[in-house]
């Protein structure tokens, strides 16, 4: 083998044998921060060429001024050379990081979308029955085959108010969603809100026979809007007795948790399945057959909205609910930032 081949081999040998080791590095590195194996990966490369050149110039009996003139050649080469390929890798990093962000918007558009479908296929299916129960009503009315004129009409109403409820929902949910919904930014006082909420839900409670308990810490106050916020924490109570079997409890309850106030209300509905847990708060979610709803607030049977709802009331206000199993039941806990002293 010619010497010019020798110092080749060697030259690929040596810069194989560094890039290997610093390979190895740069991975050990990427363990503990990505943007440290990043900066290091140029790094590497100039070293194990540089590596391969000088061990080459050596074993072709380079030396004297020749060797000394090629090591400043080198020297001066590395830093541009560094600079950039650690504004290359920076740049791929970074091109990297935007290709991921505008995958996950695009998933989470995609994944709005159906909800958005979703949404609108279980509306029209809800609404379907009531309608349906309200021309039946009207027709048996109209052709006088009715031996309760007063009962039909009653149900009537009864039914036209669900639809009513549902379509108030669906309108609440699209504009919380959409952050249209004009909000307020007053101190409301949770003590005086879990009270009002307790009266509220107090004759739902009487007529399925649930008992209902209830308790603030005194001073909690944050800021928003009283109307969401009622409607948010009724919703909860009102999940709660929906799926609460008669001389079992509901218990309301309001404490301080650092900087935030949680609103939590714990129900005897038996659980949640695990698998189901993540879905509660997906508008329409209904879970299993033993948790379809019976009552909504008012005594209606809602659309599945109510604590999609209440998701969106809390995201509406800084905040975030979220539900975990408990013995016997459910613990929904809607949590909020406290009002400051001059806020307050």
């Amino acid at each position: 083998m010619s010497p010019d081949l020798i110092a080749i081999a060697i030259s690929m040998g040596t810069t194989a044998a560094v890039g290997a080791v610093g390979a190895a590095v740069s991975l050990a590195v990427s363990r503990k921060s990505v943007t440290a194996a990043t900066l290091t990966a140029p790094l590497v490369i100039v070293i194990s060429v540089t590596a391969g050149v000088m061990v080459s110039a050596s074993a072709m009996f380079l030396e004297g001024p020749g060797l000394e003139l090629l090591f400043w050649v080198l020297a001066a080469a590395v830093p541009p050379a560094l600079l950039i390929g650690v504004l290359l890798s920076t740049q791929v990093r970074r091109m990297d990081r935007d290709r991921a962000a505008q995958e996950a918007s695009r998933r989470r558009e995609a994944d709005l979308e159906q909800s958005r479908r979703d949404m609108v296929a279980w509306i029209s299916h809800d609404l379907r029955t009531p309608l349906a129960g309200i021309r039946a009503m009207t027709e048996a009315l109209e052709d006088g085959v009715v031996d309760d004129p007063a009962d039909y009409h009653r149900r009537i109403l009864a039914e036209t108010e669900r639809t009513a409820a549902m379509v108030d929902d669906l309108l609440s949910l699209t504009s919380l969603h959409a952050g249209t919904m004009t909000r307020r930014d007053d101190p409301v006082n949770l003590a005086d809100l879990v009270s009002d909420t307790l009266a509220t839900a107090g004759v739902t409670a009487q007529a399925r026979g649930v008992l209902q308990t209830g308790s603030c810490s005194p001073g909690l106050v944050v800021r928003g809007d009283t109307s969401q916020l009622s409607r948010a924490v009724l919703n909860l109570v009102s999940n709660g007795l929906q799926h609460t079997p008669p001389t079992r409890t509901v218990t309301l309850a309001g404490r301080r948790d650092g900087p935030d106030a949680v609103l939590t209300v714990v129900d005897g509905c038996g659980g949640i399945p695990v698998e189901e847990l993540e879905r509660v708060f997906e508008a329409g979610w209904r879970g299993s057959t033993g948790r379809t709803p019976e009552l909504g607030p008012g005594g209606k049977t809602g659309a599945g909205l109510g604590l999609a709802i209440v998701a969106a009331v809390a995201s509406n206000h800084g905040g975030e609910a979220s539900v975990t199993n408990v013995d016997g039941g459910c613990c929904f806990e809607l949590r909020l930032p406290l009002a400051t002293a001059q806020e307050a």
